[in-house]
């Protein structure tokens, strides 16, 4: 049974930056293609970032593209947003999420069904 653990969310002012991490336990990491999604109070869940098992591969939501960067350290098994140009539509509950099943190598998925772990989240509130 994989754990996954975010850590790095906070309060930030509009513009600036944040980098959340999630780490991984349970399992062997560099199996898992990895990806971060968010739900703000209200709203549907959102993709934001996946990246593939060995991280040659990345794919963003739109709304983040050219300001959210998605990157893996498999021997320390942990997985990073930075998020940088912060608005306040970026405050959300941000989760990191696993997919453990055989996939090939490059595969990266931006649906949240196709993800099996999950973990409980980060809060990140920006403030105008």
């Amino acid at each position: 049974q994989m754990r996954l653990a975010e850590s790095g969310g906070g309060l930030v002012q509009a513009g600036g930056s944040l980098r959340l991490s999630c780490g991984v336990s349970g399992g062997i990491f560099s199996r898992n293609h990895m990806g971060w999604f968010r739900q703000a109070p209200g709203k549907e869940r959102e993709f934001v970032a996946a990246i593939s098992r060995g991280g040659s591969r990345k794919e963003y939501g739109d709304s983040v593209k050219g300001r959210f960067t998605i990157s893996r350290d498999n021997a320390k098994n942990e997985v990073y947003l930075q998020m940088n140009m912060l608005t306040p539509e970026d405050t959300a509950l941000y989760y990191c999420a696993a997919d453990s099943s055989v996939r090939s190598l490059n595969y990266v998925s931006t649906d949240a069904d196709d993800y099996e772990y999950w973990g409980q989240g980060t809060p990140v509130t920006v403030s105008s």
